[in-house]
């Protein structure tokens, strides 16, 4: 079985949002339609506590972007996004979350970050995403959402090493480009270790002939 893994379409995410991805909207669509090509839709949503400590603004005198040590993993400080049961940690409502089967939250633990959809950012702590594929005996898992250089990337890093065969529909993401180039990078970087880059006309093809 194929499964679509919908990562962070948040407002925070959105343009205008806290932490907004520009043209992060232009995938909301995308993600519709693909959606009904699945069986199984799954999805990840960021959900920090107000005291993370990647939110620069918990650190005393420190900006947006710079980078610390947070209990021995390099951390980029962010704004504060996604806070737990705020407006900004919602879903969009314009993607069809009734597709959802359901929902891996991460970011939970205020010592440590978690941009992968799988786990922390020092692999301490599981989402119970890998054991759920793993006990559904998962195909092929196909990753799109926000940002391609940063969950979504490590997203797909974690899954392709812990065995799945992955896919990244390139065209359903946005990046978050805090360096020029960063997206572009990020593809090439998935690339290598064995990530397939495809596009949301080849999935809606692929499913119709099934």
């Amino acid at each position: 079985m194929d499964v679509l893994l919908v990562v962070d379409i948040q407002n925070d995410f959105l343009p205008g949002g806290a932490l907004g991805v520009p043209e992060g909207d232009v995938v909301i669509p995308v993600i519709n339609r693909l959606m009904d090509r699945f069986v199984l839709v799954l999805a990840t949503q960021d959900w920090h506590p107000a005291n993370h400590g990647s939110f620069a603004a918990n650190h005393p005198n420190r900006q947006p972007g710079e980078v610390i040590d947070l209990n021995g993993i390099m951390q980029i400080l962010w704004p504060v996004h996604c806070v737990q049961g705020s407006s900004g940690a919602a879903f969009s409502t314009r993607l069809h979350t009734e597709r959802f089967a359901k929902v891996f939250q991460k970011g939970i633990d205020p010592e440590i970050d978690s941009y992968s959809s799988f786990f922390d950012n020092a692999r301490r702590r599981s989402t119970g995403l890998i054991d759920y594929l793993r006990e559904r005996n998962v195909g092929e898992l196909f990753i799109c959402g926000l940002a391609t250089d940063y969950c979504v990337r490590f997203s797909a890093l974690d899954s392709i090493q812990s065995g799945i065969r992955t896919s990244v529909i390139e065209d359903a993401c946005r990046g978050v480009d805090l360096k020029p180039g960063d997206s572009a990078a990020a593809i090439t970087q998935m690339r290598q270790v064995g990530v397939s880059i495809v596009d949301s006309t080849e999935i809606v093809r692929r499913m119709n002939h099934r």
